[in-house]
């Protein structure tokens, strides 16, 4: 029961962030508010990587970052980017839905070169934190990015101001 609730919870805010991503012009790619910043591009792949980390959470009680192969992408255009969202985004969706409630309990953690970076924990936690939470904060981060670079920004949660004027 509490894997289906997830899974829907899952599946809907995958749909915000395919929209937030496909709404990202080529022209805004190299842009960076900051010197210490991502640029638009760099945030947009992290989003989309975020997603890969399914497989790694659900298939493993510990995830060795260090082993990761990251899918880097040809960052000029934006469609590439939407393009890995698209193949992690499917793993993603068929990780958590082979989960079951008994495994969301199961403790979990993440480790990389004799370092523990995420102590041990329930996977629901990881699941909530980790992946959910951190798509939604990055996705914050990709509204200002888009706004700030005069881009329109699609409803996510309703019409944004830009659609109601």
């Amino acid at each position: 029961m509490l894997v289906q609730s997830l899974l829907g919870e899952f599946l809907h805010e995958a749909e915000n962030t395919r929209k937030l991503l496909k709404a990202i012009p080529d022209s805004a790619l190299s842009f960076k508010p900051s010197p210490t910043s991502w640029t638009t591009a760099e945030l947009a792949s992290h989003i989309a990587e975020i997603y890969n980390w399914y497989t790694g959470t659900f298939q493993d009680n510990v995830f060795d970052i260090s082993k990761y192969e990251y899918d880097n992408v040809d960052l000029s255009k934006a469609e590439n980017i939407v393009r890995k969202f698209e193949r992690a985004f499917e793993k993603a969706k068929n990780s958590l839905a082979s989960a079951t409630d008994e495994s969301l309990a199961e403790t979990w953690t993440m480790v990389g070169n004799g370092q523990t970076y995420i102590p041990e924990m329930p996977r629901i936690q990881v699941l909530r934190g980790f992946l959910m939470n951190h798509v939604y904060h990055h996705r914050g981060e990709m509204i200002i990015y888009l706004r700030t670079t005069g881009n329109k920004v699609p409803g996510l949660y309703g019409p944004t101001y830009e659609e109601s004027n």
